[in-house]
């Protein structure tokens, strides 16, 4: 694996391999019956296109596909991911035997185009508060079965990682808090399990953050807050908490609500409103 960015926890090669297989059982079934009508033995080279202007992610997963239907293929990259692609540029040029070459095409842009359809989102939100000491941060709203993934591709796009899951940080929202009875309560709870994780309290006025503040809590989520509230709440904390704004983020807003001085911003967008970079593999045989 060749990729420059640190993966998340839990991903590494041998996880890669098994979703890319995984992706690859879903279109092959019990075989790639086109493909069996060409020469068991004919050697092909093709070339994979970008169209658009992109942020180049996945790289391992379009090798993993490929690897495990032939691993002798060979892929000799142009394009590192996290790296900026401009329309008509050759990603990589991939040779080896035409059945597995065609066999996998589908299932390796799949993957490739739809974590560069996520990197080139982020870094589109990552440029748009470019020299504000601001984080943009993703959630927990992933395609399903592909969250390591895109959690990855946030990254390469300039992205901050939340918390993976429910298991790596303890968020304590509205719910929890009717549970336990009071800010202070949920607060203290967290601390009382002793895990080391992140305690985070979402909270929805100023008054809220007052008490969240009391109650000691390390970072406050500000929900929905507008950007006069934003900016109340940053002078409201001087500090003692990390202050993090989300609701609602879009390109056309996270730049002023970045310039009210909260440490980072969420943006389901990052990964929910995903749109696949238009990619193209044009292949040579003989």
């Amino acid at each position: 694996m060749s990729s420059p960015q640190s993966l998340p926890a839990g991903l590494d090669a041998a996880l890669i391999r098994e979703q890319a297989r995984a992706a690859l059982a879903e279109d092959l079934g019990g075989g790639d019956v086109t493909a069996a009508l060409l020469p068991a033995d004919q050697q092909a080279r093709a070339e994979l296109i970008t169209r658009e202007s992109a942020v180049l992610c996945g790289r391992d997963w379009f090798e993993a596909v490929f690897h495990a239907l032939d691993p002798a293929i060979v892929i000799d990259w142009e394009a590192a991911d996290g790296e900026r692609v401009a329309p008509g540029q050759r990603l990589c040029v991939i040779t080896g035997p035409v059945r597995a070459l065609l066999t996998g095409e589908r299932t390796a842009m799949n993957l490739l185009q739809t974590l560069s359809g996520t990197a080139t989102r982020t870094r589109r939100f990552a440029d748009a508060v470019a020299g504000l000491p601001v984080a943009v941060l993703d959630t927990r709203k992933t395609l399903p079965g592909l969250r390591l993934q895109q959690k990855y591709a946030v990254r390469c796009g300039g992205g901050t990682n939340h918390r993976m899951g429910l298991h790596d940080a303890i968020l304590i929202k509205e719910n929890h808090i009717l549970a336990a009875g009071s800010i202070a309560a949920a607060v203290a709870a967290a601390r009382a399990l002793e895990t080391g994780l992140e305690i985070i309290v979402e909270v929805e006025s100023l008054a809220e953050l007052e008490q969240a503040l009391a109650a000691g809590a390390p970072t406050v989520l500000l929900d929905n807050f507008d950007n006069d509230q934003l900016r109340e709440a940053v002078a409201l904390s001087a500090g003692r908490a990390r202050l993090e704004a989300s609701g609602g983020v879009n390109l056309e807003t996270i730049r002023a609500i970045a310039e009210t001085g909260v440490d980072r911003i969420s943006v389901g967008a990052l990964t929910k409103d995903v749109t696949a970079v238009d990619l193209s593999m044009r292949l040579e045989v003989g």
